[in-house]
């Protein structure tokens, strides 16, 4: 069967071809924040606020999304995901218009919805894409191929932000975000997918009791920590990275811009051919030996960066540590989408809220870690994090292993090496 499914498997380009709306809103989903970010001086400048006091709006959609995400968790199963993914598009994109008023209530209005809008809309596309598939490979492939998406985005939104901002300002780019945003919602609300393998059932679950249903599956619940736990390390790695190269480099953030395209780039190399790699397997131990293998890479990235003597070792230490981040994310998402059954869409929206957290999370450590201790605080402190996941990817693998071992049955015995199975021929052996 395995065989015969790795047969029959869509090709690279034939998955591009079907996903190619999803993964366009996917990219799309992150150039509200791109802006924002990019753009924060002249902002903050039109809304006559400090940086600092319209930088830290960014942290409520944060927090909108990590709120947003596990109250809307269990409601994703009830509903066509290209459906919710057009109600999103339609929240992005009203955010989008709202924020070219430039008033400091229009960015709060803005961070809050693209926040509401995010937490709704990664999920949702994740599982469409899954959905689409009726094989566990393929599915999980489908969906990373939507992360390794936007991985690409992050790197290519910042110059294509900067060619449209550059001839119509920051409100430019985002009314084109909102463009793009509100053609791609109408598309989903009135073309749902067509090809849409249907999922397990779940339409008698409650709403509490998916999240009883997701609480009683201990590998959904490790995958999820283990998903919190790496993305605490590295946001809170990128949050002081900037100021590590300044600090030890004396690289200005013109230079600094080369060094963060090179890490969003590994990314999106790990997250894509991670993601293909695992696609073609149908082992759960494989997958969770290259979850573990990942974490630890990101781990030697970790260190190489705050210990390299140059900057030539940093900037490979950093590419090691993206690299390493994307391909746990991968296994990450493609065991969550083969392991999830009925709570598939409900696990990845718990996920991504725990991503969320473990950003602040990141954050928050880091910058402990630089107040009592510099910046071999902020290593010191980011590894915390990795370590424990760490320990969540080994135990993962242990007893994926085992649990694979217990499901292989004996050979049977053949009825020519005993005579215990007729007891005539017992007597007559004796």
């Amino acid at each position: 069967m395995t065989a015969l499914r790795q047969e029959h498997a869509p090709s690279e380009a034939r998955l591009w071809v079907e996903l190619w709306p999803l993964l366009l809103a996917s990219a799309v989903s992150l150039l509200p924040f791109t802006v924002y970010s990019t753009f924060l001086v002249p902002i903050s400048e039109g809304a006559g606020g400090d940086v600092a006091a319209v930088g830290a709006l960014r942290g409520l959609g944060g927090l909108t999304s990590l709120a947003v995400g596990v109250a809307a968790a269990p409601l994703l199963e009830r509903f066509a995901k290209q459906r919710v993914s057009a109600f999103a598009l339609a929240i992005l994109a009203a955010g989008s218009l709202a924020a070219m008023h430039g008033s400091f209530a229009a960015l709060t209005a803005f961070c809050a919805a693209i926040g509401t809008a995010t937490a709704i809309l990664v999920p949702a596309l994740l599982a469409s894409a899954a959905d689409r598939y009726d094989d566990d490979a393929t599915s999980g492939r489908a969906a990373t191929l939507v992360s390794a998406t936007q991985a690409l985005a992050a790197v290519a939104a910042g110059p294509l932000i900067g060619v449209v901002a550059a001839q119509t300002g920051w409100r430019g780019a985002l009314f084109m975000t909102a463009a793009i945003a509100t053609v791609l919602a109408i598309g989903f609300a009135l073309r749902p997918d067509e090809h849409r393998h249907p999922g397990p059932p779940n339409r008698s679950a409650g709403y509490f009791e998916a999240f009883r249903q997701i609480a009683g599956r201990r590998i959904l619940l490790a995958l999820i920590a283990a998903a919190s736990f790496r993305t605490a390390a590295l946001m809170g790695c990128l949050a002081y990275m900037a100021a590590w190269y300044d600090h030890a480099f004396a690289l200005d953030a013109t230079l600094f811009t080369l060094v963060w395209t090179v890490s969003g780039l590994s990314f999106f190399l790990g997250n894509y051919f991670g993601g293909r790699w695992i696609g073609r397997t149908e082992d759960p131990h494989r997958v969770a030996v290259v979850l573990l293998i990942g974490v630890g890479v990101a781990t030697v990235g970790l260190v190489l960066l705050f210990a390299a003597p140059s900057l030539a070792p940093a900037v490979a230490g950093t590419a090691l540590q993206s690299a390493g981040h994307a391909v746990t994310a991968a296994a990450i998402t493609a065991l969550i989408v083969r392991r999830g059954g009925p709570v598939r869409s409900a696990a990845l929206s718990v996920n991504a809220a725990g991503m969320s957290l473990g950003t602040f999370a990141g954050a928050s450590l880091g910058g402990a870690g630089l107040a009592l201790f510099g910046y071999p605080g902020v290593a010191a402190a980011l590894l915390l994090p990795l370590v424990a996941a760490i320990a969540i990817a080994a135990v993962l693998a242990s007893r994926v292993k085992r649990a694979l071992r217990g499901t292989r049955r004996p050979p049977p015995r053949s009825t020519f090496s005993s005579t215990a199975f007729d007891p005539r021929l017992r007597r007559c052996a004796r």
